[in-house]
């Protein structure tokens, strides 16, 4: 392992010889992950992009490869669509969540190379990092953190930056 690795433990995230509260999935950690399972997968992921709101945090907080989110930006989780697990844009004709949410959870987001590259459809979608809603409410499979210690990870990671999970 890298010192630019996260590694969750039972304990937390482990970053940078630093340990972050954090929630995972509220079906818990799993080697067989599924589309709507709540599971966060095992394995080691890649952080592949990061993506912001411009209007709740400002550009100059964050890394220069930091891309905005704009109003009808979208993330496929349908397995039936050809762009499953993909940034794509509104009016969309298949299931999706949309990146531009009302509550503070999708701010900013690092995405993970899970199932991402060439996603084989059911395999589950979108495994980001991102604002937790509290210390106790679990994800859908994500990785939750609080938005002062998400930005000060965003801020700290490299491009061989990965999520192990165990």
């Amino acid at each position: 392992m890298k010192s630019s690795d996260l590694i969750l433990t039972p304990m937390g995230l482990l970053f940078q010889n630093r340990r972050f509260p954090c929630t995972i999935g509220r079906g818990g950690i799993t080697d067989d992950k599924r589309e709507g399972d709540g599971s966060t997968p095992v394995g080691s992921h890649r952080i592949v992009g990061m993506l912001y709101r411009p209007d709740r945090i400002a550009r100059r907080t964050l890394p220069d490869w930091a891309v905005p989110i704009r109003p009808g930006d979208l993330w496929s989780d349908d397995p039936n669509d050809f762009d499953y697990n993909q940034l794509v844009r509104a009016p969309y004709p298949f299931s999706h969540e949309r990146l531009s949410r009302s509550d503070p959870q999708y701010d900013l987001i690092l995405i993970t190379d899970w199932n991402w590259d060439d996603p084989i459809p059911g395999a589950g979608s979108a495994i980001f990092i991102h604002t937790w809603r509290s210390p106790s409410h679990p994800t859908a499979g994500c990785i939750g953190l609080s938005r002062q210690n998400l930005i000060w990870i965003a801020n700290r990671l490299r491009p061989e930056s990965r999520l192990i999970v165990r």
